[in-house]
């Protein structure tokens, strides 16, 4: 990566950071993928119960692999039988592993969500709730973060599930009522009442869509 936008992204980085603190949220910096997944890895303690929500750059970090084959409970709804059950117990998990469509550099974070598992244990559930968001995905506003999930996030998922839905052979919101539409709860998390609940990684790396 070109060293100007390195530099940039950690200042910017910095001013995100202060931004979660003012929220009650917890941010961290991480200089590459590697950096990112080892302060993940301290931050989930050995033992624990781990499952998650769709999380792309969990996986592009290697975190997903690592829980899977480390000494942790991973719920893993994708090879449940009952896949029902392995969303319910996402919201008594220890850890619930997620990414974020959009944040804003005041440190809001913005998620749109078609079951509605993700953002439902977004707010509450999980004792702990690990977001991993490559730079890429930060925002002026919420009006930008708005945008950027509908526009940029929904239309690539939206042809990654091979979803029939307006966005997916546009590439952008149609602000649709598709009965495959993936924009069926939003969720802005601006506080966090619970301190030390929500912890977000920033990483210097295009993650996620």
């Amino acid at each position: 990566m070109n060293e100007n936008i390195v530099k940039r992204n950690e200042l910017l980085a910095k001013k995100v950071i202060a931004g979660l603190e003012s929220r009650n949220m917890t941010g961290y910096y991480a200089a590459n993928k590697e950096e990112a997944l080892k302060k993940a890895l301290e931050l989930i303690p050995e033992g624990s119960s781990v499952t998650m929500g769709g999380a792309m750059s969990a996986h592009e970090i290697g975190l997903v692999e690592a829980v899977k084959n480390g000494n942790y409970n991973f719920i893993d709804r994708d090879k449940a039988e009952d896949k029902r059950a392995a969303m319910l117990a996402a919201y008594d998990a220890d850890v619930f592993l997620v990414s974020a469509n959009a944040m804003t550099e005041d440190g809001v974070i913005v998620n749109i969500d078609g079951n509605s598992n993700r953002v439902s244990a977004i707010a509450q559930g999980p004792k702990k709730v690990l977001f991993i968001v490559g730079m890429n995905k930060i925002c002026d506003d919420v009006d930008g973060a708005m945008k950027r999930a509908r526009n940029v996030a929904a239309p690539i998922n939206a042809q990654r599930f091979g979803l029939n839905t307006p966005c997916a052979k546009t590439g952008s919101c149609m602000n649709c009522k598709s009965p495959d539409t993936i924009c069926c709860q939003f969720l802005i998390t601006r506080f966090s009442r619970h301190k030390d609940r929500i912890h977000v990684i920033l990483v210097n790396d295009n993650l996620g869509f």
